[in-house]
């Protein structure tokens, strides 16, 4: 049995002021769609801790910056609602484009400071498309508590800057990166990757776990960085765009005695990649 699909915006306030007026609460998990295993363990999250759930299935497009990506990004809307029925998912909310964005619409939030390197940088306006989107999905679910994965690391301290400074009435959950036997993040790009791309796709994440060990161990992390985007490169990643030790909440130089973040953003095969781990520095 597939999860029921909502389209119009008026029949998914209907059902949201039933639940509500019923006191129950209701979760959200925001999506592009192309669902997989990391996707899913959002949505077991939020079958846990609230009483209804909500999967929006959104292929934004104001968040890409190539439109040819945007034309490629999978779309496979009804083999994700059947994904999601046994899990229980009350609504799949998938609202059209003019919906979201209509002729005339004319807002667009900014996000400062955290949006500015890595992604933000890399990326121009991505991250106002992001800080969009979430907005108006929050907006329209009317969600209690709404959850993301910290593969996208600066996107989740986007999305909790954004809920703090506009003092929207969610709570931001985060949920761990969900990645396959070999280590690689769990991504709908990945599907896109050749069959050797997949394969060397894991030296990725084994980059980044043996950076973060010889941090951590007290080597100098200029040296470590380096190093680890020589591997990558050698491995076939071309370009590695960043590989970077951050703060992990302000994104900008660590700081002792804070928790770091190590990020890292590159291609293979004609794919963008991106992972993070946190680093406790020595």
């Amino acid at each position: 049995m597939s999860a029921p699909i909502v389209r119009p915006l008026a029949e998914l306030r209907a059902l949201v002021r039933g639940w509500k007026s019923r006191g129950e609460s209701i979760g959200v998990v925001p999506t592009m769609g192309a669902l997989h295993e990391g996707h899913l363990s959002l949505v077991r999250a939020a079958k846990a801790s609230c009483d209804r759930v909500i999967v929006t299935l959104f292929v934004n497009p104001r968040q890409f910056n190539n439109a040819e990506d945007f034309a490629r990004y999978p779309r496979t809307e009804h083999a994700d609602a059947e994904l999601l029925g046994p899990l229980g998912v009350d609504a799949l909310f998938v609202p059209d484009g003019d919906e979201v964005y209509p002729p005339d619409h004319a807002t667009v939030i900014s996000v400062s400071g955290v949006t500015a390197p890595l992604e933000g940088a890399h990326r121009p306006g991505h991250f106002d498309g992001v800080a969009t989107v979430v907005t108006l999905l929050l907006n329209m679910t009317q969600a209690d508590r709404a959850f993301f994965g910290e593969k996208d690391w600066q996107q989740l301290q986007l999305v909790r800057r954004l809920v703090q400074d506009l003092k929207l009435p969610v709570e931001i959950v985060p949920c761990p990166c969900v990645r396959a036997g070999d280590g690689l993040a769990l991504s709908s790009r990945n599907q896109r990757l050749t069959a050797e791309g997949r394969a060397r796709a894991a030296t990725l994440p084994q980059a980044l776990f043996e950076a973060v060990a010889r941090i951590e161990a007290g080597e100098p992390a200029e040296a470590t960085l380096a190093a680890a985007q020589a591997g990558l490169e050698a491995a076939g990643f071309a370009p590695v765009e960043y590989l970077a030790l951050r703060d992990g909440e302000t994104l900008g130089e660590p700081q002792p005695g804070r928790p770091a973040r190590l990020l890292v953003a590159a291609w293979l095969d004609g794919v963008r990649l991106i992972d993070n781990l946190a680093v406790t520095l020595p």
